[in-house]
């Protein structure tokens, strides 16, 4: 049995995996003490053989997962890296290990999926967009604020500018609150619908769209192409790669990252 572990900027999502398939566990919310919640968490869960983790979270909350996994399965977790290629997928980085490992473990499972090219857009704190080739080849991708993260910085440097909740979207607004909400998710779906043009220029076929990410149901609406949400990527890439490092007995980086 195999403990995978997707530690983002604002949640740890988790699953157990093993040849019956993945069976996702309930997310944590690590603005609250990681332990307690992790010990809630995984009070139930079974024995586990291995612990593998792709993180971009902050180096504490990385050792006090680390923690964690030790005192309640007494394994060393395994964390794992983006490099030039795996399960299929060639980066196009020139280094590798700067492309952050959600995107890398997320092409990987997207690849499994399909073997058509794809741009993926996740959505979480960050918009994050990247395409990829029929034949594995990652062509690149673009990084931007989330529409939450816009709008929060447009709040944050601006004295009369105000938003709710309960605001619209809508093409042309006629209230402050709507035009805030409106421009923030109107230049996400922008920015993904250029970007998947270029895709398509650059390979010459058509290019499917995949949404990931918290937010994702709530960018698809506002597009005008045809996409596809497809939930857990980072943990179904892990456990591709857990499946195939288990076969070759090449084992990850281990320990604290």
């Amino acid at each position: 049995m195999n403990l995978l572990v997707d530690l983002g900027n604002t949640r740890l999502k988790w699953a157990l995996h093993d040849a019956q398939g993945l069976r996702a566990g309930v997310p944590v919310d690590h603005s609250r003490p990681l332990a307690r919640e992790l010990d809630l968490a995984w009070g139930e869960a079974p024995a586990i053989t291995r612990a593998l983790i792709a993180s971009v979270a902050r180096p504490r909350l990385e050792s006090e997962l680390v923690q964690a996994i030790r005192l309640r399965f007494g394994v060393e977790p395994e964390f794992v890296a983006s490099a030039a290629e795996a399960g299929g997928v060639r980066i196009a980085y020139a280094e590798p290990r700067k492309l952050g490992v959600d995107r890398f473990v997320a092409l990987i499972a997207l690849r499994a999926l399909q073997r058509d090219p794809v741009v993926l857009v996740s959505v979480g704190t960050a918009l994050v967009l990247d395409a990829l080739a029929a034949d594995g080849r990652h062509l690149g991708g673009l990084i931007a604020p989330s529409p939450v993260l816009m709008q929060q910085a447009l709040l944050g440097a601006t004295a009369r500018v105000s938003a709710s909740d309960s605001a619209r979207i809508v093409e042309l607004a006629d209230d402050t609150e709507d035009a805030v909400r409106s421009g923030c998710w109107l230049a996400a779906a922008a920015l993904v619908e250029r970007f998947h043009k270029q895709a398509q220029r650059r390979l010459g076929r058509d290019v499917a769209l995949v949404l990931a990410g918290g937010a994702a149901a709530e960018l698809a609406p506002l597009l005008s192409l045809p996409a596809r949400i497809e939930a857990d990527l980072v943990l179904r890439g892990l456990a591709r790669l857990a499946a195939a490092t288990a076969v070759a007995g090449e084992p990850l980086e281990s320990g604290d990252p």
